[in-house]
């Protein structure tokens, strides 16, 4: 196996640059899961190959307004800071204060936090140099600051420790005064709406990228699944920027899998058992619940027989490629992913590389709309 059997040719073309007119109107090509067999349908269709007693299980996680735009204090050079994960534990005690702007109040407690950042320019957002950022709102006032204190622990692409502060009443109305939802690097010129870069069923704010394969469905097709007898039930998978990352190493077993934070609720365990013991079906709805939900499976668990097991904010790093076994998830709503990544091999391990291969082709033939904004696949 070599990382280049997960590699295709993509047409720039094809890479939406925006979402469709209406979310559960795209376009999803449908694969038998064994044998390949391939359909072209629209994503609302999706409910003509679901049963009564079937469960949908989603990431209901939030894309937080995680870029940043400001300006450098002491100099005002234009400086971005991306946020990546609030962090915990040594890396999270106080560090020295950040020097104030004068006039304004010293932030309390609930006004300052530490976060795993990138930033841009990286020369001259050095840790230890005193760098500070400011970010300002929409009347010209600083609303918040990060001060650039260390390197992040086994830091690979130049990531730092920031320590945030702010004078609002907190950090989070704070970040919704100055900062813009990021999206995928391959989407270029998108200056539209944000929110349609939201799930319609997304809740708390924890994540730098969106559970994309949900971005299709529609309050009123989830009421239509229900009313049909199809469950509904989430998790939360904190998703980081690697997802996009593409694999660098000719051998993928060399890679070195990302970790992010999961949470699988007991009403999820509870439902997924129901579901299984009266012979329905577990559908993921993308990569990420795919991997919060094989994550959860414990193989010592219900005597040796292995069982799912709530978990809540648990760390993985779960590296699924062809030959991984699968023991909770039976059907996959997915978007098409980029050539070379662990996604690409994901979804290879779920049917098999020949059969996703194909499947990309077709699409890739017939037009259909690729990555992020692009169009769905349902591999049942």
């Amino acid at each position: 196996m070599k990382t280049s059997d997960f590699d295709y040719d993509l047409p720039q073309e094809l890479i939406a640059q925006e979402p469709a007119a209406v979310r559960d109107a795209c376009r999803m090509l449908v694969m038998d899961r064994e044998t390949g067999a391939i359909e072209d349908r629209i994503f609302r269709d999706i409910i003509d190959y679901l049963e009564p007693g079937d469960l949908l299980v989603a990431n209901e996680t939030r894309v937080l307004p995680a870029r940043l735009l400001g300006a450098k204090r002491g100099t005002g050079g234009q400086s971005e800071v991306f946020l990546l994960r609030q962090l915990v534990g040594s890396k999270a005690q106080p560090y020295a204060d950040v020097p104030q702007i004068p006039g304004q109040p010293v932030p309390g407690e609930n006004q300052q936090a530490i976060w795993e950042v990138l930033v841009r320019p990286g020369k001259r957002l050095k840790p230890g140099s005193g760098a500070v950022v400011d970010f300002t709102d929409g009347e010209g006032n600083v609303a918040l600051s990060a001060e650039i204190v260390d390197w992040a622990e086994g830091a690979q692409r130049g990531e730092r420790v920031a320590r945030l502060t702010t004078t609002y009443p907190s950090l989070d109305e704070a970040l919704h005064a100055v900062g813009h939802t990021p999206l995928p690097p391959y989407i270029k010129h998108y200056a539209g709406d944000e929110e349609l870069y939201q799930t319609v069923y997304s809740r708390r704010e924890s994540s730098a990228a969106a559970p994309t394969a949900g971005l299709h469905f529609t309050p009123e097709l989830i009421e239509r699944l229900r009313e049909k007898g199809i469950d509904w039930e989430t998790v939360e998978l904190e998703v980081g920027l690697d997802t996009f990352r593409i694999v660098d190493e000719e051998d993928p077993l060399a890679h070195k899998m990302h970790t992010e934070f999961y949470t699988v609720p007991q009403k999820t365990v509870d439902a997924i058992n129901r579901t299984h013991a009266n012979g329905g079906r577990v559908v993921a709805v993308g990569t990420t619940s795919v991997r919060s939900l094989e994550s959860a499976w414990d193989p010592s668990a219900d005597d040796g027989a292995g069982a799912i097991t709530a978990r809540d904010r648990d760390a993985t790093s779960l590296y699924l490629l062809p030959g991984s076994t699968f023991h909770v998830v039976d059907a996959l709503v997915t978007n098409f992913h980029v050539p070379r990544s662990t996604l690409m091999m994901l979804v290879s391990a779920f049917s098999t590389r020949e059969n996703i291969m194909n499947a990309y082709q077709h699409a890739i033939e017939e037009r259909y709309r690729m990555l992020s904004f692009g169009d769905a696949m349902f591999i049942r």
